[in-house]
């Protein structure tokens, strides 16, 4: 890739979502599947931060910041669930996995690799949909140079 700025805040939303389900996990909120959906804020925030970068830089095409910004929420995403994954097995494996499936999302007895992937393919459409959202933001928005 040659925009750094991508691959950092992929990075920072990878950091964001671990931290968060650690925290999650560390005051047993875990089961809690309406606290699932706040990832997306951090998703966004990371989306954010890369098409603001594009805009303060001079990089007006539509497509491109879209593009950059849906990069962004794959790659951190992306990272997000190889963490998870090794999480899963640091936490027993199979058997940790049963307390995490037990959502709307899954029915019966799934292994990591579908779990992770069902959970990817969300992020996936998330981010998809976050770049969107944002970029009609930023299609009626100009940027000041103050932020």
């Amino acid at each position: 890739m040659k925009n750094k700025t991508v691959l950092q805040n992929g990075f920072l939303i990878f950091l964001g979502i671990g931290l968060f389900f650690l925290l999650m996990d560390l005051l047993g909120l875990a089961s809690k599947n309406y606290l699932r959906f706040l990832n997306a804020f951090i998703v966004l925030y990371g989306i954010h931060k890369t098409i603001k970068h594009n805009y303060l830089k001079g990089k007006m095409d539509y497509f491109e910041n879209l593009f950059s910004g849906f990069i962004t929420g794959v790659f951190g995403v992306f990272l997000g669930i190889i963490g998870l994954i090794f999480f899963i097995y640091l936490k027993g494996g199979e058997s940790y996995l049963t307390t995490l499936s037990d959502t709307f999302f899954f029915v019966g007895k799934i292994n990591i690799i579908q779990y992770c992937g069902v959970l990817f393919f969300e992020g996936v459409a998330s981010s998809l949909i976050g770049a969107f959202v944002l970029m009609q933001f930023y299609g009626d928005v100009a940027i000041s140079h103050k932020y």
